[in-house]
């Protein structure tokens, strides 16, 4: 058996990252090959099901999804005399978004709650004066971690009957631009960045939803950065990079490079909250 080759600078490493943060790890697998020349990260976007299989598999030493590692997965590697490290890099979250002819701005968690569990299904439940119809909750994939936080939330073991899915988040954008009765769930990531002309662009096709605590309807919050610190915005989860390959290789090169302060200060720009806040120093005369 070859003995392998790859360091924490250099080499190749496969690794999967749940579609949602396609536009963060771009920039994050960019910066740490343009550092280290002779470092090649191989990048697979799937959905969360499929990126856990593909690192169950060896077909990848590292994942990317929000969630850690349920006790029979963690099992299971520890049969094979694997001892994955998970690493949480970042917070993030759900957002929920509408068609810009559409006059809400802000809806209540409850009214959310009921969406998503398939009670209200019509906008004029929502907002008598509405005059759109029936409610179409558009996701980005059945498999994806997206689909498997609003089951979770809705304690639905399916999602509702009104809901639809497509391929990605930007084809939950596309969509939802395109349907006025649609209401979209994304990761906060593909709206987040207000540099990035990727983000610009879908930020002008939609409209995205404030939503008041639970109980709560003085007060609406967006996805932003600090409401998702504050866990004023009440849909919050994490970011985890879980890497099974424990020895100083190249898959723990790259995370250690994501969770330190180069890694961690992209992450801020792209509007997400890091694990770890980067440092700044300053001097005061």
């Amino acid at each position: 058996m070859k003995e392998p080759t790859d360091t924490p600078t250099s080499g190749d490493v496969n690794i999967v990252i749940d579609e949602s943060y396609t536009l963060l790890f771009d920039t994050e697998i960019h910066t740490f090959q343009s550092l280290y020349v002779n470092a090649k990260v191989h990048a697979k976007y799937l959905p969360e099901d499929s990126a856990l299989l593909a690192l169950m598999s060896d077909s990848a030493k590292v994942a990317v999804i929000n969630r850690p590692l349920k006790d029979e997965e963690r099992k299971s590697f520890e049969t094979k005399n694997i001892f994955p490290i998970e690493t949480k890099i970042a917070e993030d979250a759900i957002a929920f978004v509408v068609n810009t002819e559409n006059p809400d701005t802000n809806i209540q968690f409850e009214q959310i709650a009921r969406i998503m569990a398939g009670i209200d299904t019509t906008w004029k439940q929502i907002n008598e004066r509405s005059v759109f119809g029936g409610i179409q909750v558009i996701f980005d994939n059945p498999n994806s971690a997206n689909a498997r936080y609003i089951a979770n939330f809705s304690k639905e073991a399916h999602l509702p009957k009104n809901a639809y899915a497509v391929k990605s988040n930007s084809e939950v954008i596309e969509y939802v631009n395109k349907n006025k009765n649609a209401i979209g769930v994304v990761s906060v990531n593909w709206i987040s960045d207000k540099d990035d002309s990727t983000t610009i662009g879908f930020l002008k096709k939609i409209k995205v939803l404030g939503i008041s605590k639970a109980g709560n309807t003085e007060k609406y919050y967006k996805p932003y950065q600090a409401y998702i610190k504050t866990k004023d915005y009440p849909f919050c989860r994490d970011v985890y990079m879980i890497n099974r390959q424990t020895r100083a290789g190249l898959g723990m090169g790259f995370v250690s490079f994501v969770a330190g302060e180069k890694g961690q200060r992209i992450i801020l720009k792209m509007g997400l909250v890091p694990s770890i806040a980067p440092t700044r120093m300053v001097e005061i005369h």
